[in-house]
């Protein structure tokens, strides 16, 4: 009998599963730290929450929220750290009062009472929800303990959680960065230090960068792409990723791509193709047999604006 373990996110890397177009995640969070030994497979529930407090997390959620738990060993765990995001507010509740402030917050009610100052640089999510899928626990937990440990080393402003379920399994290890809501996957030990360097200027780490949440998969594949295409001409530029301008062109994946840097400033057409690959999307899909049909999207092509193509 076989021993050899089989693991969606080889299988998805071997396949050539891209990153780019990947990132959808919702703006609107709250983040509440739980003992990760409690986790259930849910991304927000845990086996010993009570019922008022596991009630008012789906009703959170309901509402638009997205809800995940966090996990630091650091963290007392009769008394909760929560983040609400984009807001970038932290707050301290105790196990007793969490129902009530939980409670107000689902009626927009002021929160000062429990509020903390804010964090002083970027949180950085891990999925480490090995409940989940196994590929969280093996990749996930060891691109956690790189990060954090790099943090430590090197005194960055970060603060490093590990997370339940991100999205994405297949691409473990898998994190997102808030408040940027920046996504990445395939982490590994030696992305570390050179990811948390990037964030810190406030740009993405592109061999890992699965795109930015706010935007379509089609847009999110552009902008990758044009940011690839300026990275290999040593410029490093903020981009503002155009709608397409009629259905023909968002057919056709043609996305205008602006950007702009210290000392020049210019425009991109970033063309993506749509291909479907079978793929599995969790380890249980792997074990099961039960591949399915995804749409992806691929950079084929970037052009210069009246310029041709330089690049494909």
């Amino acid at each position: 009998m076989s021993t050899t373990q089989h693991f969606c996110a080889r299988e998805s890397l071997a396949l050539g599963d891209p990153l780019a177009g990947s990132a959808a995640h919702a703006e609107r969070n709250l983040l509440l730290s739980w003992p990760r030994p409690k986790w259930q497979r849910s991304l927000r529930q845990a086996s010993d929450m009570c019922g008022e407090v596991s009630a008012k997390l789906e009703a959170i959620a309901e509402a638009g929220r997205r809800v995940n738990l966090i996990h630091r060993r650091d963290q007392p765990s009769a008394r909760h750290c929560l983040y609400l995001m984009p807001e970038n507010r932290r707050f301290e509740v105790t196990r007793d009062e969490l129902s009530a402030f939980l409670a107000a917050l689902e009626r927009n009610e002021p929160l000062a009472h429990w509020e903390v100052s804010p964090p002083d640089g970027a949180l950085l999510l891990c999925c480490t929800h090995g409940k989940k899928d196994k590929c969280c626990a093996k990749f996930g937990y060891a691109a956690y303990k790189a990060l954090n440990t790099a943090v430590a080393e090197s005194g960055l402003p970060f603060e490093v959680w590990e997370s339940t379920h991100l999205g994405g399994c297949r691409l473990a290890a898998s994190a997102v960065v808030f408040p940027a809501l920046r996504k990445y996957g395939r982490i590994g030990n030696e992305d570390a230090l050179l990811l948390l360097e990037s964030e810190m200027a406030d740009r993405p780490y592109l061999p890992c960068y699965r795109g930015d949440s706010r935007l379509s998969p089609v847009q999110q594949c552009a902008q990758v792409a044009a940011l690839e295409w300026l990275a290999s001409r040593s410029i490093h530029a903020d981009v503002s990723v155009a709608q397409p301008s009629n259905e023909q062109a968002s057919n056709q994946g043609w996305i205008t791509i602006d950007w702009r840097c210290a000392s020049d400033t210019g425009r991109l057409t970033v063309r993506c193709e749509s291909r479907t690959i079978q793929r599995y999307d969790t380890c249980a899909d792997l074990a099961a047999g039960s591949s399915s049909a995804s749409q992806v999207w691929m950079a084929t092509q970037v052009m210069v604006t009246g310029s041709g193509v330089l690049h494909s």
